[in-house]
Protein backbone atom coordinates (compact mmCIF):
# COMPACT_ATOMS: atom_id res chain seq x y z
CA UNK A 1 0.00 0.00 0.00
CA UNK A 2 1.05 3.25 -0.63
CA UNK A 3 2.51 5.64 2.08
CA UNK A 4 -0.20 8.30 1.26
CA UNK A 5 -3.43 6.33 1.19
CA UNK A 6 -2.32 5.58 5.01
CA UNK A 7 -2.78 9.12 5.96
CA UNK A 8 -0.52 11.65 7.61
CA UNK A 9 0.52 10.50 10.71
CA UNK A 10 2.72 12.98 13.01
CA UNK A 11 5.04 11.73 15.88
CA UNK A 12 7.54 13.00 17.94
CA UNK A 13 10.86 12.37 17.39
CA UNK A 14 13.08 12.41 20.54
CA UNK A 15 16.16 12.71 18.78
CA UNK A 16 15.34 15.81 16.65
CA UNK A 17 13.18 17.15 19.64
CA UNK A 18 9.74 17.78 17.39
CA UNK A 19 7.30 16.20 15.39
CA UNK A 20 7.46 14.93 12.03
CA UNK A 21 5.14 13.25 9.36
CA UNK A 22 5.85 9.46 9.82
CA UNK A 23 7.38 7.99 6.87
CA UNK A 24 8.34 4.53 6.72
CA UNK A 25 11.94 3.20 5.24
CA UNK A 26 9.60 0.20 3.03
CA UNK A 27 6.40 1.53 1.97
CA UNK A 28 3.20 0.12 4.08
CA UNK A 29 5.51 -1.35 6.23
CA UNK A 30 6.61 -0.30 10.11
CA UNK A 31 9.75 -2.05 11.58
CA UNK A 32 10.24 -1.36 15.26
CA UNK A 33 12.01 -2.29 18.29
CA UNK A 34 11.13 -1.64 21.76
CA UNK A 35 13.16 -2.04 25.13
CA UNK A 36 11.25 -4.45 27.67
CA UNK A 37 11.97 -5.18 31.38
CA UNK A 38 14.38 -6.95 32.93
CA UNK A 39 12.71 -10.02 34.03
CA UNK A 40 13.70 -10.75 37.97
CA UNK A 41 10.36 -9.47 39.80
CA UNK A 42 6.68 -8.76 39.58
CA UNK A 43 6.43 -5.34 36.63
CA UNK A 44 5.14 -2.52 37.91
CA UNK A 45 3.22 0.65 36.54
CA UNK A 46 5.94 1.93 35.16
CA UNK A 47 6.70 -1.32 33.28
CA UNK A 48 2.43 -1.27 32.31
CA UNK A 49 2.99 2.29 30.98
CA UNK A 50 5.57 1.53 28.40
CA UNK A 51 4.12 -1.65 27.17
CA UNK A 52 0.41 0.21 27.08
CA UNK A 53 2.01 3.18 25.20
CA UNK A 54 4.23 1.11 22.34
CA UNK A 55 0.43 -1.09 22.21
CA UNK A 56 -1.39 1.95 21.42
CA UNK A 57 1.22 2.75 18.81
CA UNK A 58 0.96 -0.71 17.33
CA UNK A 59 -2.85 -1.00 17.10
CA UNK A 60 -3.05 2.66 15.79
CA UNK A 61 -0.74 1.91 12.73
CA UNK A 62 -2.41 -1.09 11.95
CA UNK A 63 -5.64 1.12 11.88
CA UNK A 64 -3.65 2.96 9.41
CA UNK A 65 -2.83 -0.01 7.12
CA UNK A 66 0.51 -0.87 8.08
CA UNK A 67 2.05 -4.09 8.84
CA UNK A 68 4.06 -3.96 11.85
CA UNK A 69 6.94 -5.68 13.13
CA UNK A 70 7.07 -5.24 16.54
CA UNK A 71 10.00 -6.71 18.37
CA UNK A 72 10.21 -6.17 22.41
CA UNK A 73 13.26 -7.96 24.55
CA UNK A 74 13.56 -9.85 27.69
CA UNK A 75 16.55 -8.89 29.51
CA UNK A 76 17.31 -12.71 31.54
CA UNK A 77 21.08 -11.81 32.07
CA UNK A 78 21.55 -8.87 34.04
CA UNK A 79 23.22 -8.37 37.70
CA UNK A 80 19.91 -7.73 39.04
CA UNK A 81 19.06 -11.27 38.00
CA UNK A 82 21.90 -12.82 39.31
CA UNK A 83 21.67 -10.89 42.95
CA UNK A 84 17.51 -11.97 43.11
CA UNK A 85 18.57 -15.65 42.51
CA UNK A 86 21.36 -15.73 44.89
CA UNK A 87 19.45 -14.29 47.47
CA UNK A 88 16.57 -17.26 46.57
CA UNK A 89 18.35 -19.81 46.08
CA UNK A 90 17.26 -20.43 42.27
CA UNK A 91 18.92 -20.68 38.74
CA UNK A 92 19.18 -17.19 37.37
CA UNK A 93 17.74 -18.10 34.50
CA UNK A 94 14.73 -20.34 35.55
CA UNK A 95 13.77 -17.64 37.58
CA UNK A 96 14.21 -14.92 35.00
CA UNK A 97 11.72 -17.22 32.82
CA UNK A 98 9.62 -17.55 35.60
CA UNK A 99 9.06 -13.42 35.92
CA UNK A 100 8.98 -13.22 31.75
CA UNK A 101 6.20 -15.56 31.83
CA UNK A 102 4.28 -13.45 34.63
CA UNK A 103 5.00 -10.27 33.07
CA UNK A 104 3.28 -11.77 29.72
CA UNK A 105 0.36 -12.38 31.95
CA UNK A 106 0.17 -8.99 32.88
CA UNK A 107 0.35 -7.88 29.43
CA UNK A 108 -2.70 -9.93 28.56
CA UNK A 109 -5.06 -8.93 31.12
CA UNK A 110 -3.77 -5.41 29.87
CA UNK A 111 -5.36 -6.38 26.57
CA UNK A 112 -1.66 -5.55 24.94
CA UNK A 113 -1.07 -7.41 22.33
CA UNK A 114 1.66 -9.73 21.49
CA UNK A 115 4.90 -8.60 19.82
CA UNK A 116 5.98 -10.45 16.75
CA UNK A 117 9.12 -11.48 18.22
CA UNK A 118 9.85 -11.38 21.51
CA UNK A 119 13.87 -12.31 22.20
CA UNK A 120 15.89 -13.02 25.35
CA UNK A 121 19.44 -12.34 26.13
CA UNK A 122 20.47 -16.20 26.58
CA UNK A 123 19.15 -17.12 23.06
CA UNK A 124 21.27 -14.35 21.27
CA UNK A 125 24.58 -14.77 23.13
CA UNK A 126 26.02 -15.71 19.59
CA UNK A 127 24.51 -12.50 18.15
CA UNK A 128 26.22 -10.39 20.56
CA UNK A 129 29.54 -12.28 20.56
CA UNK A 130 29.83 -11.19 16.87
CA UNK A 131 28.54 -7.50 17.00
CA UNK A 132 31.50 -7.41 19.60
CA UNK A 133 33.56 -9.39 17.80
CA UNK A 134 32.95 -6.69 14.71
CA UNK A 135 33.05 -3.68 16.81
CA UNK A 136 36.53 -4.40 17.78
CA UNK A 137 37.50 -5.07 14.78
CA UNK A 138 36.57 -1.94 13.68
CA UNK A 139 38.24 -0.31 15.82
CA UNK A 140 35.87 0.88 18.58
CA UNK A 141 36.66 -1.22 21.54
CA UNK A 142 38.81 -2.76 23.06
CA UNK A 143 39.70 -5.89 25.75
CA UNK A 144 41.07 -5.80 29.52
CA UNK A 145 41.40 -8.92 31.46
CA UNK A 146 38.58 -10.56 29.90
CA UNK A 147 36.49 -7.50 29.88
CA UNK A 148 35.14 -5.42 26.57
CA UNK A 149 35.04 -1.59 27.01
CA UNK A 150 33.18 0.23 24.08
CA UNK A 151 35.88 3.68 23.30
CA UNK A 152 33.30 6.16 23.41
CA UNK A 153 35.71 8.87 22.48
CA UNK A 154 36.32 7.41 19.02
CA UNK A 155 32.48 7.73 18.49
CA UNK A 156 32.11 11.41 16.85
CA UNK A 157 28.40 12.38 17.72
CA UNK A 158 28.53 10.41 20.97
CA UNK A 159 25.75 12.39 23.10
CA UNK A 160 23.23 12.92 20.02
CA UNK A 161 20.51 11.76 21.32
CA UNK A 162 21.01 13.12 25.05
CA UNK A 163 22.32 15.91 24.76
CA UNK A 164 25.03 14.97 27.25
CA UNK A 165 28.60 15.84 26.70
CA UNK A 166 31.58 13.62 27.11
CA UNK A 167 33.56 15.92 29.14
CA UNK A 168 30.16 16.36 31.69
CA UNK A 169 30.30 12.66 32.24
CA UNK A 170 31.91 12.48 35.72
CA UNK A 171 33.44 9.19 36.90
CA UNK A 172 32.05 6.86 39.61
CA UNK A 173 28.06 8.66 39.12
CA UNK A 174 26.67 5.60 37.75
CA UNK A 175 29.16 2.61 37.46
CA UNK A 176 32.25 1.92 40.01
CA UNK A 177 35.41 3.76 38.96
CA UNK A 178 37.35 1.42 36.82
CA UNK A 179 41.26 2.55 36.45
CA UNK A 180 41.79 0.13 33.08
CA UNK A 181 39.19 2.13 31.50
CA UNK A 182 40.98 4.62 28.65
CA UNK A 183 38.46 7.01 29.40
CA UNK A 184 35.90 6.98 32.28
CA UNK A 185 33.16 7.09 29.80
CA UNK A 186 33.82 4.14 28.61
CA UNK A 187 31.18 1.41 28.98
CA UNK A 188 31.00 -2.87 29.24
CA UNK A 189 30.24 -4.89 26.25
CA UNK A 190 31.21 -8.19 27.89
CA UNK A 191 31.87 -8.54 31.66
CA UNK A 192 34.78 -11.58 32.38
CA UNK A 193 32.87 -14.07 34.36
CA UNK A 194 33.32 -13.94 38.33
CA UNK A 195 32.91 -17.00 41.25
CA UNK A 196 29.03 -17.92 41.55
CA UNK A 197 27.76 -16.01 38.10
CA UNK A 198 26.76 -17.57 34.89
CA UNK A 199 28.75 -17.49 32.25
CA UNK A 200 29.57 -18.11 28.78
CA UNK A 201 32.31 -18.88 26.53
CA UNK A 202 33.76 -16.08 24.54
CA UNK A 203 36.90 -14.84 22.41
CA UNK A 204 37.72 -12.80 25.51
CA UNK A 205 37.11 -15.61 27.74
CA UNK A 206 34.19 -16.45 30.22
CA UNK A 207 31.99 -13.82 30.80
CA UNK A 208 28.57 -12.60 30.18
CA UNK A 209 27.48 -9.28 27.84
CA UNK A 210 26.89 -6.10 29.02
CA UNK A 211 23.33 -4.54 29.33
CA UNK A 212 24.03 -1.78 26.28
CA UNK A 213 25.10 -4.19 23.68
CA UNK A 214 22.31 -7.13 24.33
CA UNK A 215 19.12 -4.98 22.17
CA UNK A 216 21.91 -3.56 19.69
CA UNK A 217 22.07 -6.86 18.61
CA UNK A 218 18.90 -7.91 18.94
CA UNK A 219 17.29 -5.00 16.83
CA UNK A 220 19.90 -5.72 14.16
CA UNK A 221 19.17 -10.28 13.97
CA UNK A 222 15.01 -9.16 13.54
CA UNK A 223 15.10 -5.70 11.82
CA UNK A 224 19.01 -4.98 10.43
CA UNK A 225 20.67 -2.41 10.86
CA UNK A 226 18.32 0.08 9.85
CA UNK A 227 14.27 0.34 11.02
CA UNK A 228 11.77 2.90 11.43
CA UNK A 229 10.94 3.04 15.30
CA UNK A 230 13.00 2.92 18.72
CA UNK A 231 10.79 2.96 21.83
CA UNK A 232 11.49 2.98 25.57
CA UNK A 233 10.79 4.95 28.81
CA UNK A 234 12.30 7.83 28.60
CA UNK A 235 15.07 6.67 31.78
CA UNK A 236 16.35 5.01 28.93
CA UNK A 237 17.94 8.25 27.14
CA UNK A 238 20.76 8.10 28.65
CA UNK A 239 22.52 5.55 28.74
CA UNK A 240 21.04 2.84 27.50
CA UNK A 241 19.64 4.40 24.11
CA UNK A 242 22.85 6.59 23.97
CA UNK A 243 25.45 3.90 24.11
CA UNK A 244 22.98 1.35 21.66
CA UNK A 245 23.42 4.57 19.08
CA UNK A 246 27.20 4.09 19.37
CA UNK A 247 27.77 0.48 19.43
CA UNK A 248 25.37 -0.25 16.27
CA UNK A 249 27.38 2.73 14.55
CA UNK A 250 30.41 0.83 15.85
CA UNK A 251 29.27 -2.34 13.89
CA UNK A 252 28.24 -1.03 11.11
CA UNK A 253 28.48 2.71 10.16
CA UNK A 254 25.30 2.64 8.27
CA UNK A 255 23.13 1.81 10.72
CA UNK A 256 20.32 4.32 11.49
CA UNK A 257 17.16 4.57 12.98
CA UNK A 258 14.25 6.75 11.98
CA UNK A 259 12.23 7.94 14.71
CA UNK A 260 13.39 8.04 18.95
CA UNK A 261 10.07 7.15 20.79
CA UNK A 262 9.77 7.78 24.64
CA UNK A 263 7.18 7.63 27.47
CA UNK A 264 6.80 9.64 30.31
CA UNK A 265 7.54 8.35 33.78
CA UNK A 266 4.78 7.04 36.22
CA UNK A 267 5.64 9.08 38.99
CA UNK A 268 4.22 8.25 42.78
CA UNK A 269 3.97 11.68 44.78
CA UNK A 270 5.66 13.09 41.70
CA UNK A 271 8.46 11.13 42.41
CA UNK A 272 9.43 8.68 39.34
CA UNK A 273 7.96 4.98 40.33
CA UNK A 274 10.87 2.42 40.45
CA UNK A 275 11.64 -0.58 42.34
CA UNK A 276 15.39 0.78 42.97
CA UNK A 277 13.26 3.38 45.03
CA UNK A 278 11.40 1.11 46.21
CA UNK A 279 8.08 3.26 45.68
CA UNK A 280 6.25 0.97 43.37
CA UNK A 281 3.01 -0.77 42.87
CA UNK A 282 2.87 -3.61 40.95
CA UNK A 283 0.40 -4.33 38.39
CA UNK A 284 -1.02 -7.05 40.45
CA UNK A 285 -1.36 -5.41 43.50
CA UNK A 286 -3.58 -3.20 40.81
CA UNK A 287 -5.60 -5.63 38.97
CA UNK A 288 -6.55 -7.08 42.45
CA UNK A 289 -8.36 -4.18 42.95
CA UNK A 290 -9.64 -2.90 39.53
CA UNK A 291 -10.16 -4.14 36.70
CA UNK A 292 -7.25 -4.62 34.24
CA UNK A 293 -9.09 -2.16 31.52
CA UNK A 294 -9.61 0.16 34.10
CA UNK A 295 -5.82 0.30 34.61
CA UNK A 296 -5.52 0.57 30.89
CA UNK A 297 -7.80 3.71 30.51
CA UNK A 298 -5.58 5.42 33.56
CA UNK A 299 -2.53 4.37 31.73
CA UNK A 300 -3.88 6.13 28.55
CA UNK A 301 -5.72 9.45 30.27
CA UNK A 302 -2.09 11.36 29.76
CA UNK A 303 -0.29 12.02 26.80
CA UNK A 304 1.98 9.34 26.35
CA UNK A 305 5.24 11.76 26.73
CA UNK A 306 3.76 12.95 30.04
CA UNK A 307 4.80 12.37 33.57
CA UNK A 308 1.68 10.37 35.04
CA UNK A 309 0.86 10.93 38.47
CA UNK A 310 -0.22 7.33 40.16
CA UNK A 311 -3.06 8.34 42.51
CA UNK A 312 -6.12 5.99 43.61
CA UNK A 313 -8.54 8.79 43.03
CA UNK A 314 -7.82 8.64 39.37
CA UNK A 315 -8.04 4.82 39.15
CA UNK A 316 -11.57 5.45 40.90
CA UNK A 317 -12.31 7.96 38.10
CA UNK A 318 -10.93 5.36 35.38
CA UNK A 319 -12.68 2.78 36.54
CA UNK A 320 -16.10 4.80 36.47
CA UNK A 321 -15.47 5.87 33.21
CA UNK A 322 -14.93 2.12 32.12
CA UNK A 323 -18.71 1.37 34.15
CA UNK A 324 -20.02 4.31 31.79
CA UNK A 325 -18.58 2.96 28.69
CA UNK A 326 -19.84 -0.55 28.97
CA UNK A 327 -22.96 0.21 30.87
CA UNK A 328 -24.13 2.51 27.61
CA UNK A 329 -22.86 -0.54 25.75
CA UNK A 330 -25.16 -3.32 27.39
CA UNK A 331 -27.86 -0.89 27.30
CA UNK A 332 -28.23 -0.49 23.80
CA UNK A 333 -28.00 -3.99 22.85
CA UNK A 334 -30.11 -4.59 25.69
CA UNK A 335 -32.52 -2.47 24.23
CA UNK A 336 -31.99 -3.17 20.50
CA UNK A 337 -32.18 -7.27 21.14
CA UNK A 338 -36.26 -7.90 20.64
CA UNK A 339 -36.55 -5.36 18.02
CA UNK A 340 -33.91 -6.58 15.36
CA UNK A 341 -34.94 -9.71 16.19
CA UNK A 342 -38.64 -8.97 15.22
CA UNK A 343 -36.68 -7.39 12.02
CA UNK A 344 -35.05 -10.04 10.98
CA UNK A 345 -37.80 -12.44 11.20
CA UNK A 346 -40.05 -9.99 9.06
CA UNK A 347 -37.26 -9.47 6.93
CA UNK A 348 -37.91 -5.53 6.69
CA UNK A 349 -36.04 -2.71 4.65
CA UNK A 350 -33.55 -1.17 6.46
CA UNK A 351 -34.08 3.11 6.49
CA UNK A 352 -30.96 5.37 6.84
CA UNK A 353 -29.67 6.95 9.87
CA UNK A 354 -30.96 10.01 11.08
CA UNK A 355 -29.21 13.48 11.16
CA UNK A 356 -27.68 13.64 14.38
CA UNK A 357 -26.38 10.16 14.41
CA UNK A 358 -24.81 10.70 10.72
CA UNK A 359 -23.42 14.01 12.64
CA UNK A 360 -21.92 11.96 15.69
CA UNK A 361 -20.52 9.07 13.91
CA UNK A 362 -18.54 11.92 11.43
CA UNK A 363 -17.50 13.78 14.72
CA UNK A 364 -16.04 10.66 16.37
CA UNK A 365 -14.43 9.44 13.46
CA UNK A 366 -12.76 12.41 12.54
CA UNK A 367 -11.11 13.67 15.99
CA UNK A 368 -10.50 10.02 16.24
CA UNK A 369 -8.18 10.37 12.89
CA UNK A 370 -6.87 13.89 13.65
CA UNK A 371 -6.40 13.43 17.26
CA UNK A 372 -4.21 10.08 17.33
CA UNK A 373 -2.64 10.89 14.07
CA UNK A 374 -0.89 13.94 16.06
CA UNK A 375 0.99 11.96 18.22
CA UNK A 376 -1.31 9.69 19.70
CA UNK A 377 -3.35 12.26 21.82
CA UNK A 378 -5.20 9.62 24.14
CA UNK A 379 -6.05 11.63 26.61
CA UNK A 380 -8.50 13.87 23.91
CA UNK A 381 -10.37 10.77 22.33
CA UNK A 382 -11.12 9.35 26.04
CA UNK A 383 -12.70 12.94 26.99
CA UNK A 384 -14.33 14.27 23.43
CA UNK A 385 -16.30 13.10 20.87
CA UNK A 386 -16.63 9.84 22.34
CA UNK A 387 -18.31 10.83 25.54
CA UNK A 388 -20.83 12.75 22.87
CA UNK A 389 -21.20 9.77 20.84
CA UNK A 390 -22.08 7.63 24.94
CA UNK A 391 -25.06 10.76 25.58
CA UNK A 392 -26.59 10.44 21.96
CA UNK A 393 -26.81 6.34 23.00
CA UNK A 394 -28.28 7.28 26.03
CA UNK A 395 -30.48 9.76 24.77
CA UNK A 396 -31.76 7.95 21.75
CA UNK A 397 -32.50 4.53 24.43
CA UNK A 398 -35.34 6.86 25.86
CA UNK A 399 -36.80 8.16 22.84
CA UNK A 400 -36.98 4.31 21.19
CA UNK A 401 -39.12 3.49 25.33
CA UNK A 402 -41.66 6.27 23.31
CA UNK A 403 -44.42 5.76 21.06
CA UNK A 404 -43.25 6.41 17.32
CA UNK A 405 -44.09 5.87 13.85
CA UNK A 406 -42.69 2.64 12.38
CA UNK A 407 -40.24 4.17 10.08
CA UNK A 408 -39.31 6.69 12.77
CA UNK A 409 -38.21 3.73 15.15
CA UNK A 410 -36.73 1.73 12.62
CA UNK A 411 -34.65 4.97 12.08
CA UNK A 412 -33.61 4.73 15.72
CA UNK A 413 -32.86 1.53 15.61
CA UNK A 414 -30.59 1.34 13.27
CA UNK A 415 -28.97 5.08 14.09
CA UNK A 416 -28.16 3.07 17.57
CA UNK A 417 -26.56 0.23 15.57
CA UNK A 418 -23.78 2.54 13.54
CA UNK A 419 -22.97 4.54 16.63
CA UNK A 420 -22.39 1.71 18.83
CA UNK A 421 -19.97 0.35 16.19
CA UNK A 422 -18.12 3.61 15.29
CA UNK A 423 -17.90 3.68 19.47
CA UNK A 424 -16.56 0.29 19.47
CA UNK A 425 -14.05 0.73 16.73
CA UNK A 426 -12.41 3.43 18.84
CA UNK A 427 -12.24 1.23 22.36
CA UNK A 428 -10.76 -1.46 20.03
CA UNK A 429 -7.80 0.44 18.69
CA UNK A 430 -7.22 2.01 22.20
CA UNK A 431 -7.41 -1.31 23.26
CA UNK A 432 -10.16 -1.14 25.57
CA UNK A 433 -12.41 -3.72 24.24
CA UNK A 434 -11.84 -7.53 25.26
CA UNK A 435 -12.66 -10.86 23.77
CA UNK A 436 -15.32 -11.14 27.05
CA UNK A 437 -19.04 -9.59 26.48
CA UNK A 438 -20.16 -6.31 27.94
CA UNK A 439 -22.25 -7.75 30.04
CA UNK A 440 -19.06 -9.97 31.56
CA UNK A 441 -16.92 -7.12 32.18
CA UNK A 442 -19.71 -5.02 34.08
CA UNK A 443 -19.84 -8.16 36.45
CA UNK A 444 -15.85 -8.27 36.92
CA UNK A 445 -16.04 -4.09 37.72
CA UNK A 446 -18.89 -5.04 40.08
CA UNK A 447 -17.14 -7.92 41.91
CA UNK A 448 -13.83 -5.50 41.35
CA UNK A 449 -16.03 -2.65 43.63
CA UNK A 450 -17.29 -4.99 46.07
CA UNK A 451 -13.52 -5.89 46.63
CA UNK A 452 -12.42 -2.42 47.28
CA UNK A 453 -15.55 -1.84 49.63
CA UNK A 454 -14.37 -4.97 51.67
CA UNK A 455 -18.12 -6.32 51.29
CA UNK A 456 -19.69 -10.09 49.57
CA UNK A 457 -22.42 -9.86 47.27
CA UNK A 458 -24.62 -11.30 50.08
CA UNK A 459 -23.87 -8.65 52.52
CA UNK A 460 -24.87 -5.79 49.67
CA UNK A 461 -28.06 -7.78 48.82
CA UNK A 462 -29.10 -7.73 52.79
CA UNK A 463 -28.17 -3.93 53.28
CA UNK A 464 -30.43 -3.31 50.66
CA UNK A 465 -33.12 -5.33 51.73
CA UNK A 466 -32.92 -3.06 55.38
CA UNK A 467 -33.13 -0.31 53.07
CA UNK A 468 -36.17 -1.91 51.04
CA UNK A 469 -37.54 -2.69 54.74
CA UNK A 470 -37.01 0.96 56.33
CA UNK A 471 -38.75 2.59 53.29
CA UNK A 472 -41.79 0.21 53.99
CA UNK A 473 -41.62 1.68 57.56
CA UNK A 474 -41.29 4.89 56.54
CA UNK A 475 -37.48 5.01 58.17
CA UNK A 476 -35.81 8.00 56.18
CA UNK A 477 -33.23 9.00 58.22
CA UNK A 478 -31.85 4.63 58.35
CA UNK A 479 -33.10 4.50 54.76
CA UNK A 480 -30.68 7.13 54.03
CA UNK A 481 -27.91 6.23 56.00
CA UNK A 482 -27.61 2.73 54.38
CA UNK A 483 -27.76 4.74 51.15
CA UNK A 484 -24.99 7.46 52.31
CA UNK A 485 -22.44 4.48 53.93
CA UNK A 486 -23.00 2.75 50.66
CA UNK A 487 -21.82 5.46 48.36
CA UNK A 488 -18.50 6.15 50.79
CA UNK A 489 -17.51 2.74 49.93
CA UNK A 490 -18.35 3.09 46.36
CA UNK A 491 -21.31 1.39 46.28
CA UNK A 492 -24.49 3.11 44.57
CA UNK A 493 -27.76 2.46 45.06
CA UNK A 494 -30.77 3.74 42.58
CA UNK A 495 -34.04 3.46 42.57
CA UNK A 496 -35.66 2.28 39.77
CA UNK A 497 -39.89 1.53 39.92
CA UNK A 498 -40.09 -1.18 42.88
CA UNK A 499 -36.83 -2.44 42.07
CA UNK A 500 -33.32 -0.54 43.91
CA UNK A 501 -30.57 -1.95 41.76
CA UNK A 502 -26.34 -1.13 42.16
CA UNK A 503 -23.73 -0.16 40.71
CA UNK A 504 -19.82 0.98 41.19
CA UNK A 505 -19.25 4.70 41.97
CA UNK A 506 -16.58 6.68 42.95
CA UNK A 507 -16.20 6.59 46.36
CA UNK A 508 -17.24 9.65 48.14
CA UNK A 509 -14.63 8.77 51.55
CA UNK A 510 -10.75 7.49 51.50
CA UNK A 511 -10.57 3.94 50.92
CA UNK A 512 -7.38 1.94 51.33
CA UNK A 513 -4.99 0.34 48.75
CA UNK A 514 -2.75 -2.48 49.70
CA UNK A 515 0.91 -1.53 50.19
CA UNK A 516 3.88 -2.94 48.27
CA UNK A 517 3.82 -5.54 51.61
CA UNK A 518 0.55 -6.03 51.47
CA UNK A 519 -0.08 -5.31 54.97
CA UNK A 520 -0.56 -1.71 55.89
CA UNK A 521 -2.84 0.63 53.71
CA UNK A 522 -2.08 3.40 52.44
CA UNK A 523 -5.32 5.99 52.53
CA UNK A 524 -5.70 8.87 50.00
CA UNK A 525 -8.72 11.15 49.94
CA UNK A 526 -10.82 10.63 47.28
CA UNK A 527 -11.97 13.30 44.27
CA UNK A 528 -16.28 13.44 43.84
CA UNK A 529 -16.09 14.85 40.29
CA UNK A 530 -16.38 11.47 37.85
CA UNK A 531 -14.20 12.24 35.08
CA UNK A 532 -15.86 11.13 31.94
CA UNK A 533 -17.16 14.57 30.79
CA UNK A 534 -14.03 16.26 31.58
CA UNK A 535 -12.41 17.88 28.47
CA UNK A 536 -8.78 17.88 28.16
CA UNK A 537 -6.20 20.11 26.59
CA UNK A 538 -3.84 18.22 23.73
CA UNK A 539 -0.34 18.47 24.19
CA UNK A 540 0.87 21.55 22.85
CA UNK A 541 4.02 22.55 20.53
CA UNK A 542 6.38 20.41 18.81
CA UNK A 543 9.41 21.60 20.34
CA UNK A 544 10.13 20.68 24.44
CA UNK A 545 12.73 21.65 27.26
CA UNK A 546 15.55 19.61 27.72
CA UNK A 547 15.09 16.97 30.73
CA UNK A 548 18.10 16.21 32.87
CA UNK A 549 17.10 12.61 31.77
CA UNK A 550 18.89 10.68 34.15
CA UNK A 551 19.06 7.08 34.98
Amino acid sequence: MAEEELGVFRIYNSMTQQKEIFKTKIPGKVFMYVCGVTAYDFSHLGHARAAVSFDILTRYLRHLGYEVTYVRNFTDVDDKIIKRANETGEDPLMLSNRFCDEYNADMADLQCETPTKEPRVSEHLGDIKDMITQIIKNGYAYEVEGDVFYAVDKCPNYGMLSGQKLEHNRAGERVAVDSRKRHPADFALWKAAKPGEPSWDSPWGPGRPGWHIECSAMSACYLTHKFDIHGGGIDLIFPHHENEIAQSWAADNESHVSYWMHNGHVTNNNEKMSKSLGNFFTIRQITERYHPLALRHFLISAHYKSPLNYSISQLENSSDAIYYIFQTLQDCRDALSPFLQEGSEKNEKVPQINEAAKECIKKLSVEFQTKMSDDLQTPVILTGAIQEALKFVNSSLKMLKKKMQKRAQLQLIQSLQEVEKEVAKVLDVLGLLSSKSYAEILQQLKEKALKRAGLAEGELLHLIEERIQARVNKDFLKSDKIRTDLTAMGIALMDVGNEIIWRPCIPSEPVGVVQRDQRTPIVEEKQFTPSVNKKVEEIPGDREGNDPRTT
